[in-house]
């Protein structure tokens, strides 16, 4: 009971101070506000960038993966020999080998013939190598045919009303130059890497690639035998290749692809970027505010000082208005960025989610931003002097 009062008290005087002067209390609320909004919204693109990046990966079905090691990410890959990807079938514990085609691709739309790209994965239907959302035995047969792909059902709307269309009977479009059927739909999503999406089958890939040849494969991709142990089977494999592969488990690959949009892209940078600015005009803002408060109370603070109140009880008035300041603008911030959050979404076509975790982090950093805007103001208070008053 003591303790709650020794913060009560402070956190009441705080708030009449605040609210004493309506304005400066909303220019304080409009900065906490705007530091908020800003660090939801880079927090949100960031996360999305990252969701979205490795939504391929994840719906890959493989215990170990073969690639380039000049490789920058899946949509920048370096194709190697296929004979690397058969080297590794020597090793004990390893099943099979799937070879993947990866490339990018001209697409017409069918509606406006204006052309965009997406990217086409070449591989085997029944290797059972990619397992995405919406893919059935259907369309994995279809694309044994000549000239037949799938198309993600979730790409930009730049690429045409393509589920529209194909519910109204056999659609056929133009991708890399040449006429092929959408026999069905998948679903994975555009991503900061390319906006839309397609499936075919190796021989398929080859027909709209003619410059690339069937000895030279941009993923490989390797199925283990049940039971064995990828880490111990990867050590096993990796005294049999050549120094151009490298040799990645499930985990690794999509951390690979994260770090590429973490390191070497500017994108994941800038929005970390946007957050510290963020912090740092919020802590700005506050911190002015605060201040200003204590200078222009300066007789106040020495007048409770004169009446027997410590530094430390005035300092708990200080932390009191920081604390207010960051609830009261965290909340409004925190509706505010929902709705914004729903927009990008809409524009974008790449799910910006505003989960618990996030949600959290972002008051942590609001409530230190003004905790911190705080403990610089307090210094004021050494200018409150009981003599001064006479």
């Amino acid at each position: 009971m003591k303790a709650a009062a020794t913060w009560l008290l402070p956190l009441r005087l705080a708030w009449r101070q605040l609210k004493h002067e309506p304005a400066r209390l909303l220019a304080a609320l409009s900065g906490v506000l705007f530091a908020c909004l800003l660090i939801f919204m880079q927090l949100g693109f960031m996360d999305a960038l990252f969701d979205s990046a490795v939504k391929p990966q994840e719906g890959m079905r493989a215990d170990l993966y073969l690639m380039h090691r000049q490789a920058e990410a899946l949509w920048r890959t370096q194709p190697f020999p296929r004979a690397r990807l058969m080297q590794t079938l020597g090793a004990d514990g390893v099943d099979r080998v799937v070879p993947m085609y990866v490339a990018n691709a001209a697409w017409k739309n069918p509606v406006t013939s204006l052309k965009r790209t997406l990217l086409v994965f070449g591989v085997d239907p029944e290797a059972g190598l990619l397992d995405y959302e919406g893919m059935d035995a259907a369309g994995r047969e279809a694309i044994r045919r000549a000239d037949v792909i799938l198309f993600d059902e979730r790409s930009k709307p730049e690429f045409g009303p393509v589920p529209e269309l194909l519910r109204q009977g056999p659609l056929f479009v133009e991708v890399a130059n040449r006429r092929v059927e959408v026999a069905g739909l998948f679903r994975i999503g555009a991503t900061f890497g390319s906006e839309g999406n397609a499936i075919t089958s190796e021989t398929n890939f080859l027909r709209l690639f003619p410059n690339r040849t069937f000895g030279h494969v941009d993923i490989g991709a390797i199925f283990l035998s049940p039971g064995a142990d990828p880490l111990a089977v990867k050590a096993a494999i990796a005294p049999l290749l050549a120094d151009d592969v490298m040799l990645m488990t499930h985990q690794q690959l999509i951390d690979f692809e994260m770090r590429y949009w973490a390191e070497a892209a500017p994108i994941g940078f800038i929005f970390g970027m946007g957050v510290v600015i963020g912090l740092i005009v919020g802590c700005v803002i506050v911190y002015q505010i605060l201040f200003t408060d204590i200078a222009r109370h300066i007789g106040e603070y020495a007048t409770l000082k004169a009446m027997g109140y410590g530094n430390f009880y005035l300092a708990r008035v200080v932390m009191g208005a920081s604390l207010i300041l960051a609830v009261a603008g965290y909340v409004p911030g925190w509706l505010a960025s929902k709705a914004l959050y729903a927009l990008a979404t809409k524009q974008i076509f790449i799910p910006l989610t505003l989960d618990l975790e996030k949600s959290i982090l972002v008051f942590v950093l609001v409530f230190g931003m003004c905790v911190i805007s705080g403990l610089l103001a307090i210094r004021k208070l050494r200018d409150a002097n009981p003599a001064d008053m006479f």
